[in-house]
């Protein structure tokens, strides 16, 4: 009735995140499928299949990849997002980015190499394969 996983209990809502609140060291790779707030501290990789944000106080050392990403604090390491990468007025980022779509504000500082990945196309439907005369004579 609620979405839960009834072996372990575990609410499997669509919109929930992941926190990780300032204050909390983690080391060691992060990976969420939700939603991820870093106000914290991480020392390792952080994977997410969903939205990133990085709060002021937030601070990765390790590489970011995921769906889109929102950067107010401070990055040592490669962002790869396959869409949207803001970059805040408070964000430091010292490494490589790769995006679709990219927004920095004018106080950000960013140290790296900017790679523009293209939008993935979407498959054609099979009646705009064919060629124009073909579809005449049918």
């Amino acid at each position: 009735m609620f979405n839960k996983d009834k072996a372990n209990g575990i609410n499997l809502n669509g919109n929930s995140a992941t926190l990780i609140s300032a204050g909390t060291t983690l080391n060691g790779d992060v990976a969420s499928e939700t939603d991820l707030r870093i106000d914290g501290t991480i020392k390792g990789n952080v994977i997410c299949s969903s939205k990133i944000i990085i709060g002021t106080s937030g601070l990765i050392e390790g590489n970011i990849t995921g769906l889109q990403a929102d950067i107010s604090g401070k990055v040592t390491g490669n962002v790869e997002v396959k869409e949207l990468l803001q970059m805040r007025e408070e964000c430091f980022v010292e490494g490589n980015i790769m995006a679709s779509k990219l927004q920095i504000e004018p106080s950000a500082i960013f140290n790296g190499r900017c790679q523009m990945l293209l939008p993935t196309a979407k498959p054609k439907k099979e009646n705009e394969l064919k060629k124009p005369e073909a579809a005449l004579y049918q």
